[in-house]
């Protein structure tokens, strides 16, 4: 199958297999300008390391639609677009633990039910990602923290132009 792109045409296509992060959307690059590089659909496959005929299949899409994205089917939205801008929203300025707790929100707030992977895939299309709460030390003294903090700003507020504060690791 031949595929002839114009220069502007191939510049965009290089552009965006640069920036791309989904492999199959790659995949589907490459084999569109190979193609019209005037390889064969069996050296593609084989550069590739897929069959030949979902090269075929590849380049099918690309003249027929210009389709890049695997359609692999997936489920429509749960939430409609109103509810959707606010949960984000509501997400930026809320954090949360776990999916669980974010999955009883939307349960309590509008109704819909989501599994954990189903609340996890809804946050990573949404490019939400999820970072390890740190923890507090073990030995930590709210207490004596509070005191050295005031000792210290203490410290600090009767210092000479001249003089400078030290900590030893003994202070801590």
């Amino acid at each position: 199958m031949k595929i002839t792109l114009s220069e502007e045409q191939k510049q965009k296509l290089e552009e965006q297999h640069k920036t791309e992060r989904d492999s199959r959307i790659c995949d589907r690059i490459k084999a569109v300008l190979l193609a019209s590089e005037g390889w064969t659909q069996k050296q593609i496959a084989q550069a590739l390391r897929i069959h030949e005929t979902t090269v075929w299949g590849h380049l099918k899409d690309y003249l027929l639609q210009e389709k890049l994205k695997p359609s692999g089917g997936g489920s429509s939205s749960k939430l409609n677009e109103q509810q959707t801008i606010e949960i984000i929203s509501h997400l930026e300025k809320n954090t949360y633990p776990s999916t669980k707790e974010i999955i009883q929100y939307i349960q309590a707030t509008y109704g819909v039910s989501y599994t954990q992977q189903g609340m996890h895939d809804w946050l990573i299309k949404h490019k939400f990602s999820y970072k390890k709460p740190k923890g507090v030390p073990a030995k930590f003294d709210k207490l004596r923290q509070e005191a050295f903090i005031r000792k210290y700003e203490e410290l600090k507020a009767n210092l000479k132009p001249s003089e400078v504060v030290l900590l030893s690791l003994s202070s801590f």
